[in-house]
């Protein structure tokens, strides 16, 4: 009994060992090969370089800002931050200095895409972006809103942002069917929706075939539709997609 309690505390030891061990192993794996990141603010690209490749890290030159405290062609940001601890081969992103602000942002509203890109990149500046969007206006391709606004000042980036008006798309409709209904009823309706009166059109169904002797002692019927004629048929069909004035034509009775 005393050698099987022995043997049990004996493998209890080991088993503490190992696990031991496997925690000590993964720990320095994990840390092990960590470094602090140093501080780049105000160094310049080639000092930062040297600095970032003696800690074991990869320096990446991200963007340019205006600044009134760095000096031009010095860092002004970076990431991760100073005393960050990271492993070797970590990227370090950082940003240049452009100095202050020199450059005036120029006016661009009201001009073409083209005209205002060639306007911008005349003064040293660059189009961060364009978005379009459709406004109702004579005039499309044109620029409607800009950022940063004209002259303006204290901008962080020598970028331009720029809002382009489009053609607005014409409006469509899905066609109702108006079968059964009266020619009256479907063309205040459709008038409502915003069609004009000239785009809606009526003919009388066709009367069956009759003897001569019978349409001659018949009276004259009115070959004119009234708003009580029904509909029998329509052109677009029912579920077609239409815009506003395109043509529509009744068959009534």
């Amino acid at each position: 009994m005393k050698s099987f309690v022995r043997y049990a505390l004996l493998a209890l030891v080991l088993l503490v060992v190992a696990l031991v061990s496997a925690l000590m192993a993964m720990r320095f794996a994990i840390h092990g090969h960590e470094v602090a990141v140093p501080n780049l603010i105000g160094k310049t690209p080639v000092e930062a370089r040297r600095i970032a490749d003696d800690n074991g890290l990869m320096l990446v030159m991200e963007r340019q800002y205006y600044s009134d405290a760095i000096p031009e062609g010095h860092i002004l940001s970076q990431l991760p931050v100073a005393g960050t601890r990271v492993r070797e081969g970590w990227e370090l992103r950082v940003a240049e200095s452009l100095g202050k602000q020199r450059v005036e942002i120029p006016n661009v509203m009201g001009e073409s895409e083209r005209a205002a890109e060639m306007n911008i990149q005349r003064r040293g500046l660059d189009v961060s972006s364009v978005a379009v969007v459709p406004l109702p206006g004579d005039s499309a391709d044109n620029v409607v809103s800009q950022n940063p606004a004209p002259a303006a000042s204290g901008v962080s980036s020598p970028n331009i942002s720029l809002l382009v008006r489009q053609a607005a798309s014409p409006v469509a409709y899905v066609m109702p069917n108006f079968a059964g209904q009266t020619l009256g009823y479907a063309s205040s309706a459709i008038l409502n929706a915003g069609w004009h009166s000239s785009s809606i059109s009526a003919n009388i169904y066709p009367a069956e075939t009759q003897p001569a002797t019978a349409l001659a002692a018949a009276p004259a019927a009115s070959s004119l539709p009234t708003s009580a004629s029904i509909i029998v048929s329509q052109v677009p069909a029912a579920g077609s997609k239409v815009q506003v004035d395109s043509p529509i034509s009744f068959v009534v009775r």
